[in-house]
């Protein structure tokens, strides 16, 4: 077993691993604890993913990340909790809103995360009016019930299935397993990509829109859903996913930018959150309305 070190201080901005991967943007990493998204966890608890069939666990020092894998997984950690974003620069150069300001204070070391594209895809379709425990509780019975099964430092782990193996689920199963009307869309999404007809990788290299445009192909994938893909597993900073807490804020602090359509709303929205990096405002403001933060 590998294990390594982060310096703390050595990260512009910072990090909250428990605000990173428990604020709605990631249902593929798990807490020792088996509480993610019950409650907050105690000091230096560890998460868990599996990335290629290979686990990595992380936790917070006082002074560093640390983390366990089977090799060395330093590149691998930085690249799933995006340590070298410039967490300084993109909070200093945000627009001067009062909401967005409040946000990046109240949730300071916050980070996007860079998941892979098809449990992404899959946790995202599965995520339709459900709560974050939800979905979180969804996706975790699907890597138990369908992906592999690895052992490491004496504990079973369960990595999120592959297409091929997820599409060999029927909706009957998945139904009991409490996808309810989800389930046909999960199987004939990893359908597709099994089949080799589509994959959401394939949307990184494509401008913003088109990529948007491109992942609304698979089954039970709107604009919201396609959005969230971009932001959190393929590098499209500028995506803001209109989800209800997004809309409310619309709603209430920037009626301006409802423009009546997805699309128009969209663009008007990444504009005011300042567009590169319109993404990251989005996921803080998200997490702060809905934890009751700014209240």
């Amino acid at each position: 077993m590998e294990t390594g070190t982060i310096p703390l201080a050595s990260l512009s901005g910072g990090l909250d691993l428990y605000r990173t991967l428990e604020s709605g943007q990631s249902y593929l990493w798990r807490r020792a604890d088996g509480e993610m998204y019950q409650s907050e966890p105690d000091p230096g608890t560890w998460y868990h993913t599996v990335v290629d069939d290979e686990v990595i666990r992380v936790r917070t020092l006082e002074d560093c990340l640390e983390w366990q894998s089977w090799t060395d997984a330093e590149t691998q950690v930085r690249r799933l909790l995006r340590l070298d974003d410039d967490l300084e620069a993109i909070v200093a150069t945000a627009p001067d809103d009062p909401l967005l300001r409040e946000a990046y204070d109240a949730h300071r070391g916050m980070r996007l995360v860079a998941d892979p594209p098809f449990g992404t895809l899959i946790s995202f379709i599965c995520s339709a009016q459900m709560r974050v425990s939800r979905i979180h509780t969804m996706v975790s019975t699907l890597a138990r019930e369908y992906g592999t099964a690895l052992e490491f430092d004496g504990e079973t782990y369960h990595a999120f299935p592959t297409p091929e193996q997820l599409a060999t689920a029927t909706e009957d199963e998945l139904r009991e397993l409490g996808l309810g009307y989800r389930a046909p869309y999960v199987v004939r999404t990893a359908e597709m990509v099994a089949n080799g007809e589509a994959h959401p990788a394939e949307a990184r290299n494509l401008e913003y829109e088109a990529a948007r445009e491109y992942l609304c192909q698979f089954v039970g994938v709107g604009d919201k859903v396609a959005d969230c893909v971009l932001l959190f597993a393929l590098d499209f900073d500028e995506a803001v996913p209109l989800d209800t807490w997004i809309k409310s804020a619309i709603e209430e602090y920037y009626p301006d930018c409802d423009g009546g359509s997805y699309a128009t709303t969209s663009r008007a929205i990444r504009d005011r959150l300042g567009s590169e990096y319109a993404g990251y405002a989005q996921t803080y403001i998200f997490h702060h309305l809905r934890t009751g933060s700014g209240e």
